[in-house]
């Protein structure tokens, strides 16, 4: 006889024209599905924001309260702040204030439920694999991308190559081919420890992960690969789908 599944309800915090991270992360937890016994639902509130500038991003993240009081009405399990330079540009350790205040509101609301950010998944997923320098692909226009290098090095990640693809539209970003940083990727240093084939949540990127890892040899994560590796922790779940690089190989 089968025993009942648990159902996890997941919640992200989404830019208004991100059209990625709500089929990323479910795609990962669809696949984790057909190997264990938990079952997940999706549940998303927007902050508007169109124009990826240092500016929108500051008033977008200004929103991000209202998505969470929101979220926590659903009774959400876990809660997922899904724009990682929204945070990175807000200044250094930044992700550790946005998942606190945003976690209060939760608890206030009735429904505590732990927070992610991307931005700080990012982190600490390059932490737990033990990666010291790192090469990274972003989307971004280059002063972004060079506030996300700021961030990651402050976090004591040394960023050594990087590649901005000077995209400022978001909707621009959420239409690139999920596999182009296969290629792209062929360009950065790997003398690295670890590869980020998209530091942004907007740009597809979850069917190059493994294919660029295989390729390179090192691990290779994502922000929606790592985003939904601190909801597994947060949820206390086994850190394992298969197919989607070596943060999710359950070893971490």
């Amino acid at each position: 006889m089968m025993s009942l599944a648990r159902t996890f309800r997941i919640g992200q915090i989404v830019p208004s024209s991100n059209t990625t991270m709500e089929t990323e992360i479910p795609a990962i937890l669809r696949a984790r599905e057909a190997q264990f016994a938990e079952r997940f639902t999706f549940h998303s509130s927007r902050m508007r924001m169109k124009k990826v500038t240092k500016e929108e991003l500051a008033k977008m993240d200004s929103d991000s309260d209202r998505c969470a009081l929101e979220l926590s009405d659903a009774a959400v399990d876990v809660l997922g702040y899904a724009c990682l330079v929204a945070i990175m540009s807000m200044g250094k350790g930044y992700h550790r204030v946005s998942e606190s205040r945003l976690h209060q509101r939760t608890v206030d609301n009735g429904h505590p439920a732990p927070i992610v950010t991307s931005a700080g998944a990012l982190v600490d997923g390059l932490h737990a694999i033990g990666a010291k320098k790192v090469s990274i692909l972003t989307p971004y226009m280059k002063p972004l991308t060079q506030l996300v290098i700021e961030y990651i090095e402050s976090e004591g990640i040394e960023v050594v190559d990087s590649i901005s693809l000077e995209i400022p539209d978001n909707l621009a970003v959420g239409r690139q081919d999920p596999l182009a940083p296969v290629e792209i990727t062929k360009r950065l240093n790997t003398n690295v420890d670890a590869i980020v084939a998209s530091a942004c949540v907007q740009m597809p990127s979850l069917p190059s992960v493994q294919l660029i890892e295989d390729r390179v040899g090192l691990p290779v994560l994502s922000s929606s690969v790592a985003t939904t590796y601190m909801m597994l922790k947060k949820l206390g779940l086994e850190t394992r789908t298969d197919g989607f690089g070596s943060l999710l190989s359950g070893k971490f």
